[in-house]
């Protein structure tokens, strides 16, 4: 592989306060193999959510950084990460996309496992040596790493990574804001959002923390609801963004759009107007009113390096994506929610969810055509080299629409990727 040095350094001037990124960095083959193996091989990604696996045998597979992966809660009740690969010849054991098994049966040569992994029958097993599986080499194998935090299970591929909490850092704080809105336990709700665009991942992990680019991308949005009566709280869009340390960023903000956990609009009438100051009361007694105030009235778009976006906006949505080339990704989401929300709040959630959030509601289509566009204008790259991401650069407190988080990532980036390359 080349020497990529020059490909991702950044143009950072603190004293001018400005911070460019190469437009390179986003067409680049070797530097797309390089995030491969400095940043997806060597972080905690998402795997899934404990809710999904309620009970035991229940299973999901799933992607990971290019890895085919069982997530499934054996029948001890234990949450595993098996590579989803039979150890005999290496055929795919699991081919469904979720459901309920008590063992799981490659269909090449008929090897048989439990739900918790281990070799149970094999065709034609009297020819093997006796002992032929004592060391375990027969069994599926765990992910290298597999850790949870409230619910959130994430795997790793370098077996020597710091622990998850470590890593998480002050991310833990958001993650605690939405995790606790529920007493007994958010649940994801059941079906996924599943869609590829033909851009950049990166730029997919800037959309999802910049709040800039909202009164001019999602304008049709803010005019739809303003055209429609009582979908507003006299509540004014400010906020402020923050670097968490570790590529980890947020942007906590006031909204007036209608908030299920807590914020109400006219729209939602009486009932919905008894749910929420339930809710609210709720949160109070639990944590005190300061905190049950951001918790039900404050939004945030959360970002857990590289490639996790939680968003606690007008629903929870929980997304994460991968690239496939440097022009092309894939990406996955859900809604999270209480486990005991009302009926009235569970709709009322779904209606936000699928309206802002989904592939056909007023956000991701703008979204994508907008990161489609950036991907389209970096074919100008030697000419229009350069990404500016300066906004709020200097300031003691950036604000939701500034920079700071996009910086964050983009900083973290840099390091993972300069090291790998230095090493090679």
């Amino acid at each position: 592989m080349k020497d990529i040095s020059k490909v991702i350094k950044l143009h950072v001037d603190n004293e001018r306060q400005l911070f460019k990124v190469p437009r390179t960095s986003f067409v680049d083959t070797d530097v797309f193999e390089s995030e491969r193996n400095a940043i997806f091989n060597r972080c905690w990604l998402y795997l899934g959510h404990a809710s999904e696996l309620a009970k035991p045998g229940q299973f999901v597979t799933r992607t990971v950084a290019g890895r085919n992966v069982i997530f499934n809660r054996d029948a001890g009740g234990k949450l595993n990460a098996f590579m989803n690969t039979c150890p005999h010849r290496g055929a795919t054991v699991c081919r469904d996309r979720a459901g309920t098994a008590k063992n799981f049966q490659c269909f090449y040569h008929g090897w048989v496992f439990g739900s918790d992994g281990k070799l149970k029958d094999q065709p034609g097993r009297d020819s093997y040596c006796d002992g032929f599986n004592d060391a375990g080499g027969a069994n599926l194998v765990t992910a290298p790493r597999h850790e949870e935090y409230r619910g959130f299970h994430f795997i790793a591929f370098d077996k020597d990574i710091v622990d998850l909490p470590t890593y998480l850092g002050d991310a833990r704080e958001y993650i605690d804001l939405v995790a606790d809105q529920s007493e007994v336990g958010m649940a994801i709700v059941g079906g996924t959002q599943e869609y590829s665009l033909r851009a950049n991942w990166k730029l997919l992990v800037e959309n999802s923390i910049d709040g800039y680019h909202a009164s001019t991308t999602h304008a049709s949005y803010l005019d739809y609801l303003k055209g429609t009566v009582g979908s507003l709280a006299p509540v004014p869009l400010v906020g402020h963004g923050r670097d968490l340390g570790n590529g980890h960023a947020v942007i906590e903000y006031a909204a007036p759009w209608g908030r299920p956990v807590g914020q109400w609009i006219p729209a939602w009438g009486e009932q919905g107007k008894a749910d929420i100051e339930k809710i609210v009361a709720g949160l109070a007694e639990r944590f005190g009113a300061e905190r049950a105030q951001r918790i039900a009235l404050k939004n945030r778009n959360l970002l857990i390096f590289p490639n996790l976006i939680i968003n606690d906006i007008m629903a929870v949505t929980v997304r994460t994506f991968y690239p496939l080339a440097p022009n092309f990704l894939h990406v996955n989401a859900w809604a999270l929610a209480p486990t005991e929300e009302s009926e009235w709040s569970r709709k009322s959630r779904l209606e936000n969810f699928l309206e802002f959030l989904g592939p056909g509601g007023f956000a991701t289509p703008d979204d994508v055509e907008a990161l489609q566009q950036c991907q389209s204008g970096y074919e100008n790259v030697r000419e229009a080299g350069w990404n500016d991401i300066s906004k709020g650069m200097g300031k003691a407190q950036p604000a939701m629409d500034d920079e700071v988080q996009m910086r964050a990532f983009w900083t973290e980036w840099n390091l993972r990727l300069t090291r790998a390359n230095a090493a090679a």
